[in-house]
């Protein structure tokens, strides 16, 4: 059993790095339309390809010091920052969750990482990304404990009704839309993955982690005295991804419990 786990380890922590380009790519082009299976990987400023040496995760843009090459040109930190996400999905999943199981909580986790870096940037959640973690998480829950898939699959459907009731209210309070279909499909995979038992914990994580950045990002801005501009975009996709993810690893939140 512990040779076991033991591959566990050095085959998810090899392979973390290489799903966290994967998704860089992912997250670069998927927004834009463009494929992400074929096409090889280009400079974004000079389109010169790149060959493998410049394809090493976390060890091209190092020794690059994070520059192109051929035309000097500053290359996103976030192809680093993501690559560095994914090694820590995957160590987070090995620690908290046995066995195979680590395996589908890294494959969670690494589509919660490119859902956020996509939603920071364009303020979308795709669906190619959102709606197959719905069956996956309904697959997973059958193979885990067959008598609970019904909970799991009543917790989609709220989870996806709750921010479509949600999203209805605020537009006729506003008079605007406000609240985007992808955060009610990411609600929806969450009650796949973690049953409806444990939505409420993934709202209350996700709307007060939230509301704590947002009024930290106006302080940072405007200042104490400033006004709140609540007119302004403000992606939520990556606060649902974090409740979703922390309530995925550690259970529904409980309270009075003895």
């Amino acid at each position: 059993m512990a040779e076991v786990a033991a591959y566990h380890w050095i085959f998810l922590l090899v392979a973390a790095p290489f799903v966290g380009s994967f998704l860089g790519l992912v997250a670069a082009r998927l927004p834009d339309g463009r494929t992400v299976v074929f096409g090889r990987s280009a400079c974004p400023h000079c389109g010169r390809p790149l060959g493998w040496r410049e394809l090493i995760p976390l060890v091209s843009w190092l020794l690059q010091r994070g520059a192109c090459r051929s035309c000097g040109q500053a290359l996103s930190w976030g192809y680093p920052a993501i690559e560095l996400a994914a090694l820590g999905v995957a160590v987070w999943s090995l620690t908290v969750t046995p066995g195979w199981l680590a395996w589908a909580s890294a494959g969670l986790g690494w589509s919660l990482v490119v859902l956020t870096a996509i939603d920071l940037r364009h303020l979308i959640l795709p669906d190619e990304i959102t709606l197959p973690l719905i069956p996956a998480g309904l697959a997973l829950a059958w193979a885990l404990d067959p008598g609970r898939l019904s909970d799991h699959a009543i917790g989609a459907v709220i989870g996806f009704f709750f921010i479509v009731v949600l999203r209805w209210a605020y537009a006729r309070l506003r008079g605007r839309e406000g609240i985007g279909l992808g955060d009610a499909k990411l609600l929806a995979a969450a009650g796949a993955w973690i049953s409806w038992h444990g939505l409420p914990g993934v709202v209350l994580i996700s709307a007060a982690v939230a509301l704590v950045a947002a009024l930290a990002g106006h302080v940072i801005q405007s200042g104490l005295a400033g006004r709140i501009e609540w007119q302004r975009e403000f992606p939520f996709g990556p606060f649902l991804a974090g409740g979703f993810w922390l309530t995925w690893l550690y259970g529904p939140i409980t309270i009075g419990t003895h």
